[in-house]
């Protein structure tokens, strides 16, 4: 593949219009139009949507018209391909009176200090490092400047990420200058940390979105992440079991602007370490990641909302439709203030970046494995991130469907994106602009064009090349690669960042929480009710469950409780409890896990995610065992002693501890679910918490001054509901000798009592439970 053209001699200009003047860097075009993500915006009726676009050409400027409805003039002339330069005068929509904007020259303005020009908090030496020009330069503020997304601030900020009223950079009687976040959605941001309210120092860089702030001089400098970001990988080394074993090894490479990188190697290489090493979600042991001359690990509060991941599993509900799921996303990612007519538009817009409008409201178990990873896709565009990552995209896909994935993939990153994408088929690596090859210890075999790999290799397929890494341990791949003219071309000589020294990473602070619990929580309870509900062959099993087990109660009991019919009917209530209860939650949280861990990496909060499958599971669970105890007991004489139970009704009794007795055992359900690894080992285990149930209920083996097993059955949340419901309806009376020494079984309001507040307690100790076990499957970043 050919190399970059060499950039444009054209000067540096000035474009000034009525919404303010913008910074033109020789690096890259400019476009103008209505359209809001334009590089200049001109609101008026007569511009068109893509109106013109502004190009450094060898050592000029050239306008060129896109063929708007009204035309591009210059000196009263309608054209199509103009040069242009300090002096000219354009004319957007009528030679007369359209919108006027003028080019003017600019002097080489004071250098703008961008975090990676600083010497940083954790003991980084000042370097001069390469980035993006400013996009717009402003007076400094001389009071009060509100920033937001809503047109009636001081500076309008584009970005749904961003909130209405966003934050506010006041500046003070003596010259001096505090950033203060008015309560935002994604936060603000000051040299990479979350502020809420702090002082500004000449040269710091305010973050908001996709764009930072900095004052330099007598100015206010924007920067905007427009995507056309570069990554800097220096030195990369992960290492666990206290150094002894090496899982990547100083692995060193540049990506730059709109490239398209594939990741291959063998097993054990170490792809998935480095693409969490990258991503910030398991940060690397050593080394640096400069994402655009910034440090992702130092600043990755603030960045992380422009890096995407797309995990090998999907990260979607199936059973909801492409719009739907979409439309929940943009919910949990954008701020609370963002009208629902934005997050609709938005999920429109990247629906039909991806191809999907066919598809839009179709549900995503019924896509190809090719459409739904599209999704996936659009799921991580939503928020516009500037580096996208995917985790074997093609895994399970045929050959067209590798093939297509993998020209989406290019589309993507020509679009204005950095994509890397780790992968193992070898079958498209053609359009890709990079290839890094590791070896076995995560060691960097090849960097380079991916013609040129195999070559370097020294084989002729790739299945030769994975051979050899497997079978060849003694051969130094990557000493190979160092003494290389590859390894100076495409490395040495490529990046534009300073080497940085070699040392340690410094401890990454998590990511804040940035939206509400509630909002969350609401947001989390109505997605899953949606996903429950589409679900039809789940509902028919909840509907039909507690009927079937309320008939077979019904069939035992008779038509009143007797010394041969309690026990029996008891104990199918019990078992149909704890089945209704434990097997709507046993595969919840497992079939769930890739959503969790990518949604918690952007923010989600645990306890909410925990309490929307409590509410919804809770309610589902409850009714369900209101209903199996009315079908079973309704008109049965429960032969409580004088027709009454202890404090209340007796079927209000036995309906209260059964509903308490399903929710414990959805609880305990929940508990499998964090606990396992994998989904089809939780029916077995279903049925086995369903045997422990019967045997530890303590109606059917002694239990009360049986050391061990008695305690065992403290654990074992049909223990305490059979002995309430025992205790309401005189168990020990009915039956004698079989519970009579029991005292939970008694019929008084202490042992009730106990027995519904042992239930709760269990819930409680199981919840905590599941809490723990959910951030075990946290990524790293997070569990601190």
């Amino acid at each position: 593949m050919s190399e970059r053209p060499v950039a444009s001699t054209a000067p540096e200009l000035i474009l000034e219009t009525d919404a303010g003047p913008t910074v033109m860097s020789p690096s890259r075009d400019y476009h103008v139009g209505r359209d809001p993500l334009s590089d200049i915006v001109i609101d008026d009726v007569r511009v068109s949507w893509h109106h013109a676009v502004l190009r450094p050409v060898a050592d000029h400027w050239s306008l060129e018209d896109e063929n708007s409805t009204n035309g591009t003039f210059t000196d009263g002339r309608r054209i199509h391909e103009w040069g242009v330069g300090p002096g000219s005068v354009i004319r957007f929509g009528h030679p007369a009176d359209g919108p006027c904007a003028v080019l003017v020259g600019q002097e080489p303005p004071a250098p703008a200090l961008h975090p990676a020009d600083r010497p940083s908090t954790v003991s980084m030496p000042a370097a001069t490092v390469t980035f993006r020009q400013p996009t717009t330069v402003r007076p400094r503020p001389v009071h009060t400047v509100r920033i937001g997304r809503s047109a009636d601030n001081d500076l309008v900020v584009d970005d749904l990420t961003v909130s209405h009223r966003h934050a506010e950079l006041r500046a003070h009687p003596d010259g001096t200058y505090e950033i203060v976040d008015l309560g935002s959605h994604n936060g603000t941001y000051l040299n990479g940390q979350l502020v809420r309210r702090a002082p500004v120092a000449a040269g710091d860089i305010v973050g908001i979105g996709h764009s930072e702030f900095s004052l330099v001089g007598d100015v206010l400098q924007e920067f905007v992440d427009t995507g056309e970001v570069s990554l800097d990988v220096q030195d990369l080394a992960v290492s666990v079991d206290r150094g002894r074993k090496t899982l990547l090894e100083q692995v060193s490479f540049p990506v730059g602007e709109k490239c398209l990188l594939g990741v291959v190697g063998p097993s054990g290489s170490g792809k998935s370490t480095l693409l969490n090493a990258l991503t910030g979600l398991r940060p690397a042991d050593e080394g640096s990641v400069l994402y655009d001359g910034r440090d992702l690990y130092h600043d990755y509060a603030e960045l992380r909302h422009r890096i995407g991941l797309v995990p090998q599993d999907d990260i979607l509900h199936s059973q909801l439709t492409v719009r739907r799921a979409l439309g929940y996303a943009a919910e949990l990612r954008f701020p609370h203030d963002a009208a629902p007519s934005e997050r609709r538009a938005r999920v429109t817009e990247v629906i039909r970046e991806l191809g999907l409008e066919k598809r839009s409201e179709q549900s995503i178990h019924s896509l190809s494995g090719g459409q739904r990873k599209r999704v996936s896709v659009a799921l991580e565009l939503l928020t516009k991130p500037s580096l996208l990552f995917l985790d074997e995209p093609t895994s399970g896909l045929d050959p067209g469907m590798d093939r297509s994935v993998m020209h989406m993939l290019r589309g993507l990153a020509d679009d204005g994106r950095t994509v890397i994408v780790v992968t193992h088929s070898v079958l498209s690596l053609d359009v890709c602009d990079r290839l890094l090859v590791l070896a076995p210890g995560g060691r960097t075999a090849y960097f380079g064009p991916p013609e040129d790999a195999l070559a370097f290799l020294g084989f002729e397929q790739w299945p030769e090349a994975f051979e050899a890494f497997e079978h060849d341990r003694g051969r130094d791949w990557s000493a190979e690669y160092r003494a290389s003219p590859f390894h100076q071309q495409y490395i040495a000589n490529s990046t534009a960042q300073p080497r940085l020294p070699h040392a340690a990473v410094p401890p990454v602070a998590p990511p804040p929480k940035t939206r509400s619990w509630g909002a969350q929580l609401w947001t989390l309870v109505r997605r899953y009710a949606a996903a429950l509900s589409a679900d039809r062959t789940f509902l028919a099993i909840m509907i039909a469950l507690p009927f079937v087990m309320g008939a077979m109660t019904r069939a035992l009991a008779g038509s009143r409780l007797t010394q041969d019919t309690a026990i029996n009917a008891l104990l199918i209530l019990c078992v149909g409890g704890v089945l209704t209860g434990a097997a709507n939650a046993v595969r919840e949280l497992i079939k769930e896990r890739p959503i969790y861990q990518r949604e918690r990496a952007v923010g989600l909060s645990r306890s909410a995610y925990l309490m929307s499958k409590v509410v919804v599971l809770g309610t589902v669970t409850v009714l369900q065992a209101v209903v199996l105890t009315l079908v079973g007991l309704v008109g049965v004489d429960l032969n409580a002693p004088g027709g009454k139970g202890v404090l209340l009704p007796p079927l209000v009794e036995v309906t209260l501890a059964m509903a308490l007795l399903s929710f414990t055992a959805m609880m305990l359900g929940l508990l499998v679910s964090a606990l396992v690894r994998k989904e089809e080992v939780t029916m077995p285990l279903l049925v086995l918490l369903a045997i422990v149930q019967v045997v530890f209920c303590g109606a059917l083996l002694k239990l009360h001054g049986v050391p061990g097993l008695e305690q065992v059955a403290w654990l074992v949340p049909s223990r305490w509901a059979i002995a309430a419901m025992g205790g309401t309806i005189g168990l020990a009376r009915i039956v004698p000798g079989r519970v009579s020494a029991d005292p939970l079984f008694e019929h008084s309001a202490e042992a009730w009592l106990l027995n519904m507040g042992m239930l709760v307690v269990l819930s409680v100790v199981f919840g905590l439970a599941v809490a723990r076990l959910l951030r075990r499957h946290e990524p790293v970043i997070m569990r601190k």
